[in-house]
């Protein structure tokens, strides 16, 4: 069983990212970090997404409005960031209060300056293989992981657990594109599906995206698989200082020594996700630039 190694690679790709904005003279890429609310896992993100941009060059400006905005206004703040030539990227952190609905403010943000890849546009690029668009950053960096850890995924039966607009759906449509790393056979699962586990055992490559604590174990795993574990979970631990613990949607223990290769929970594809989103800011720079 090989462990991949997510940090590492994602501080390989910081370090590509950090020589290309270095080379750059004058103003450097701008992405803006918009945050409503204190949710405690919001903070930790963009606090790392804002420690990362510094680390590579990137300009950061953290946006703090108040829990109580109202959904006209924060469509109002995300226009102005729309209109500024001096910001590349904006990304608006999740969850949102409950009185906001995230998928319109989601297509609020210029296609442009979607460095998310959550706007409709994107999405629909995505499909058609339009490269001029922006990737969802953790299905993307999903794909970069399964590349630089030598896993291509052509003619290999790839298994999406989880159907969702931020991970499943787009993962989905990376491997099945007609490009080197990807023409991936893809079968998605979900809460619906029937013999769940009968599915997931036909997996060469298993990405599980349910946002389920341990959810898939042992008997649903094909012996030599490759395991992409995307849930980050927290599961109470007493005997842990926090009084929790960190867990994916694979339960580790039993299914790790099944598999050809695994992410572990934390230190997989979460620092990825972050690589991606400030290589995305990159990207959206040098478009503006051009455009």
């Amino acid at each position: 069983m090989e462990l991949i190694d997510g940090n590492k690679i994602a501080a390989e790709i910081a370090a590509e990212l950090k020589i290309e904005v270095s080379a750059i003279a004058g103003r450097k890429p701008c992405i803006a970090l918009l945050r409503v609310g204190d949710d405690v896992a919001s903070i930790s993100y963009v606090r790392k997404k804002e420690k990362t941009a510094a680390e590579i060059g990137l300009e950061s400006r953290i946006i703090l409005p108040p829990v109580t905005i109202s959904q006209a206004e924060l469509f109002a703040l995300i226009d102005q960031l729309n209109n500024d030539p001096g910001v590349d990227g904006i990304l608006v952190q999740s969850p949102l209060p409950k009185h906001i609905d995230e998928v319109a403010v989601f297509r609020r943000v210029s296609p442009a300056k979607d460095v998310d890849g959550f706007n409709t546009l994107n999405l629909g690029k995505v499909a058609q293989e339009d490269e001029t668009g922006f990737v969802a950053c953790t299905p993307a960096g999903i794909m970069e992981l399964l590349a630089r850890s030598g896993v291509d995924l052509k003619g290999k039966h790839v298994v999406v657990l989880g159907r969702s607009l931020i991970v499943g759906k787009p993962v989905a449509l990376l491997a099945l594109q007609k490009k080197a790393g990807a023409n991936g056979t893809v079968t998605i699962c979900h809460s619906a599906t029937a013999n769940l586990p009968a599915m997931t055992r036909q997996a060469d490559v298993l990405i599980a995206a349910i946002g389920r604590a341990e959810f898939v174990t042992a008997d649903m795993v094909k012996p030599g698989a490759v395991v992409i574990d995307v849930g980050i979970n927290r599961v109470v631990d007493a005997s842990k200082k926090s009084g929790y613990r960190l867990t994916g949607d694979v339960h580790f223990v039993s299914v790790a020594p099944l598999c050809a290769k695994i992410t572990p929970v934390p230190g997989g594809v979460g620092p990825m996700t972050v690589a991606m989103l400030m290589k995305n800011t990159l990207k959206a720079y040098r478009l503006q630039a051009c455009g």
